[in-house]
């Protein structure tokens, strides 16, 4: 790749990093804030409000995925990223700022509440268009490499997350991590947004979108009617999603309360086991993606799909009786080698069914709705699952989830040659093969 893609690549992997640091912050830093907005009681029962206010943020990604993407397709990757991260900016200062339930009542829920929307609504956005910026931006022999950058950078928000929360721990106690030193990341958050939004409005746009600017229909781009016209394409991208984004939170931002709440670790045990092992998985996803560009995307994808249907119980299982840091470790490690498979190229694949005019909102909405439906409401049903007393419930929900993606992949098409120009012919037949299969 060149110079100028690297350079596209890098700047909007950097922002994509800032964004999910925002966003997962949240989930990281919960068990700390928890009981700041909530009635004291039980703790579980408070993760549970507070982790479904995280679910309500995924649920606003169908309104931002639809906004920011027709923003994506209308008035160019650029558009559309830039204004995610402002909106991520503005939700980090909410979260840094509110009051909590001893002096605003559920005042202070309600300001949470509000934030997560406009996090939801970015993300929502951010996705999309991260995931057909830099798979766009990159040489066609080299997109699953390129897109492969979507998940370290998501990855190494989370990283910092969890690395400033270490050294929070270290250089905090306890009672002033639960008091007011759970501000501090958001804080942060907000400062880096802001930076990113210069950046981000320097960037420069895909060639592959520059090069659509006078196609004919342009008033159709980025539309409901436009995406109708390709639902085959957005049934495929809702199957593609179910199964990995359910594994990928499950073993992320999920973790370290698993680990903690279920597995007796510490807090800084359980956050430096998912440290770790998510510095290690975001080493691994450019190989991963570069591995694809010249296998395919399905072998990794049924390999991903297969591991986490039949590993997934005897993971949690073993996880929830590690204790101690190594064992975690290693099966943590395992898991994250598996879900591997899909986090590494499903930006590129999802990209690659679509036409450009409607690339951006054709991958964010039907994905949104997916990772609402899946992946937002992970943690809220390992919690409600805990709470019933049927822990193991969820492990096998995670492993149905898996196995109902796996049909999709033994069925799809592969869609690594196709070529981003001239998707619109290639697209609906890949996804009537699969639409029919499934």
């Amino acid at each position: 790749m060149g110079r100028e893609q690297w350079k596209k690549i890098l700047v909007g992997s950097a922002g994509n990093m800032v964004e999910w640091f925002d966003w997962f912050v949240y989930a990281s830093f919960a068990t700390y804030f928890a009981g700041a907005f909530f009635p004291d009681g039980n703790p579980t029962a408070q993760l549970m409000n507070t982790a479904g206010i995280f679910a309500v943020g995924f649920f606003m990604r169908p309104v931002g995925g639809w906004l920011l993407g027709r923003v994506g397709d209308r008035k160019g990757r650029k558009a559309a990223l830039t204004l995610t991260v402002t909106l991520m900016s503005a939700s980090a200062v909410l979260i840094a700022i509110a009051p909590t339930y001893a002096v605003a009542g559920y005042g202070g829920a309600v300001v949470l509440l509000i934030a997560r929307l406009l996090q939801g609504l970015s993300v929502g956005g951010e996705y999309a268009a991260s995931a057909t910026y830099l798979t766009e931006a990159s040489d066609p022999s080299r997109r699953g490499f390129a897109s492969s950058f979507q998940y370290v950078s998501m990855t190494a928000g989370q990283i910092v997350g969890l690395g400033l929360q270490i050294v929070l721990q270290r250089t905090l106690s306890d009672d002033a991590l639960h008091s007011w030193g759970w501000r501090i990341p958001f804080v942060i958050g907000a400062l880096g947004a802001a930076i990113i939004f210069y950046l981000r409005r320097n960037m420069l746009e895909t060639d592959v979108y520059e090069e659509s600017a006078d196609d004919a229909g342009a008033d159709s781009k980025g539309t409901l009617t436009a995406l109708w016209a390709h639902r085959r394409e957005a049934f495929l991208v809702m199957a593609l999603t179910m199964g990995g984004t359910v594994a990928y939170y499950t073993y992320t931002t999920y973790l370290t309360k698993y680990l903690s709440n279920s597995a007796g670790l510490s807090k800084e045990t359980a956050t430096l086991v998912s440290f770790c092992a998510l510095i290690v998985f975001a080493c691994i996803q450019p190989l991963a993606g570069r591995l694809s560009d010249r296998i395919g995307r399905r072998p990794l994808l049924i390999t991903f799909a297969v591991g986490s249907t039949f590993l997934t119980v005897p993971i949690m299982t073993m996880l929830k009786h590690a204790g101690s840091f190594w064992p975690a470790l290693g099966l943590a490690l395992l898991a994250l080698v598996v879900v591997t498979g899909y986090t590494s190229i499903n930006a590129c694949v999802k990209a690659e069914l679509f036409p450009t005019g409607i690339r951006a909102l054709g991958v964010a909405l039907p994905y949104a709705v997916a990772n609402a439906l899946f992946g937002g409401t992970a943690e809220y049903v390992a919690l409600w699952f805990k709470d019933a007393g049927l822990e193991s419930g969820f492990y096998w929900y995670v492993a149905g989830c898996a196995a109902v993606s796996l049909i999709v992949y033994l069925t799809m098409r592969e869609t690594k040659d196709i070529d981003l120009n001239r998707v619109a012919a290639a697209a609906p037949e890949t996804a009537q093969r699969t639409a029919e299969a499934v």
